[in-house]
């Protein structure tokens, strides 16, 4: 794995600051989830080049704080608009990079593009119920600020049954065991639906009592 180092020093120093922004779903912490996960993906691809996997991972979620339910595309265009890539990458790789952002999202219409929109939307998705409990909550509080907690938990159960069911719509391109484990626990959860929500209660409720959220 080979990153230029001018690259990631960019990123690093300008773009990552930005995600103090998002919501805890979608915070610096996650973006590097997710690269993390990316890099692990692209190892299995032959002549795959690690400095658009790393951009398309860093720059995915950029634009949530501004529009959630768009987020991949303005987040597309954010990182297109950012002339300092130029430095880094021809006319044509910033189309990839800007591609497999818009593709990423796990609602997205369409199978991503390209192998990079591929690694990054398998790379996007939560592989322990957790990690799935808490982002799900942080979403919908910020998604819906008017709801109580006990609207949020009905709501994390339709969508995340709708996402992670039998027939859910989000996809993987990758063999992860990690990932197939978690498909197996959380439809478990899932399939209880009043099990769930005494689940996620008492789970958010131990990270408020901790601190970890509010």
């Amino acid at each position: 794995m080979n990153i230029n180092k001018d690259l990631q020093e960019y990123i690093e120093n300008n773009i990552f600051p930005v995600y103090e922004k998002n919501e805890p779903a979608h915070n610096i912490e996650h973006i590097k989830y997710v690269i993390n996960r990316s890099f692990k993906f692209a190892e299995t691809i032959p002549d795959i080049n690690y400095n658009i996997v790393y951009t398309v991972a860093a720059y995915h979620d950029i634009g949530h704080h501004i529009n959630p339910k768009t987020h991949e595309l303005i987040s597309a265009e954010m990182m297109y608009n950012d002339n300092n890539l130029k430095d880094f990458f021809t006319d044509e790789e910033r189309k990839v990079i800007k591609e497999a952002i818009e593709d990423h999202r796990a609602s997205s219409n369409h199978e991503p593009r390209s192998i990079y929109g591929k690694i990054v939307s398998t790379a996007d998705r939560n592989n322990t119920v957790e990690a799935c409990l808490r982002r799900s909550y942080s979403y919908n509080k910020k998604l819906h600020p008017e709801y109580n907690d006990e609207q949020i938990f009905e709501d994390c159960h339709f969508h995340l049954n709708d996402k992670f069911g039998e027939n859910g719509y989000a996809k993987f391109f990758f063999k992860d065991e990690e990932y197939e484990k978690f498909l197996t626990d959380i439809r478990e959860l899932l399939s209880d639906k009043n099990n769930f929500i005494e689940t996620q209660k008492n789970y958010i409720n131990d990270l408020k009592t901790k601190g970890v959220i509010k």
